[in-house]
């Protein structure tokens, strides 16, 4: 009985052996998605073009803010200053103007995100090929996008980010 337990206690260690000698070998990388999604060149890029799109509407419903802002205030500052029949005009036309305007906010934010979502999910593709080719060139066995904690020597963000900037696919 004593011979069996040393027996399988030494081959234990054996194959404890075996696998810690395995896990050295086992290279790992870690990947911040959250900052691929801000600091690489191709979000930046994709930001910027966003911003462009939509700053005219952003103006327009701006413009209608101040609008509808400016017909408030010449309600509440002089009322018995304009008759009745003036008065409900305005009122209605600020009623009207303030739906007009909720809806294109609405519509703006809806347009918004999804012109969002559809550009990040390009960034995250092109990221991906660029975190498989890392992985491939630099013999990672394996890469994780997202943790709870990650130590700096085996975070590789810096690389993807360095790797998406070269990328001649950005040039779009």
């Amino acid at each position: 009985m004593m011979k069996t337990m040393t027996m399988k206690a030494i081959l234990l260690a054996v194959l404890l052996g075996s696998v810690s000698a395995m896990a050295g070998d086992f290279k790992v990388g870690v990947v911040d998605t959250e900052r691929i999604l801000h600091e690489s060149a191709p979000a930046m890029k994709a930001a910027q073009k966003i911003e462009k799109d939509f700053s005219s509407r952003d103006l327009e419903i701006k413009k209608m803010m101040k609008l509808a802002k400016e017909l408030q205030d010449s309600l509440e500052k002089n009322p018995a200053a304009i008759s009745e029949v003036e008065r409900r005009n305005k009122e209605r036309e600020l009623n009207a103007l303030n739906v007009n305007l909720q809806r294109m906010q609405r519509e703006f934010r809806e347009d918004l995100n999804l012109r969002k979502n559809e550009e990040l999910a390009v960034v995250l593709e092109r990221a991906n090929k660029a975190i498989q080719a890392i992985a491939e060139s630099e013999k990672y066995d394996l890469i994780l996008q997202e943790a709870v904690y990650r130590n700096p020597k085996i975070d590789i963000t810096d690389k993807v980010i360095k790797n998406l900037a070269s990328d001649k696919a950005d040039s779009k």
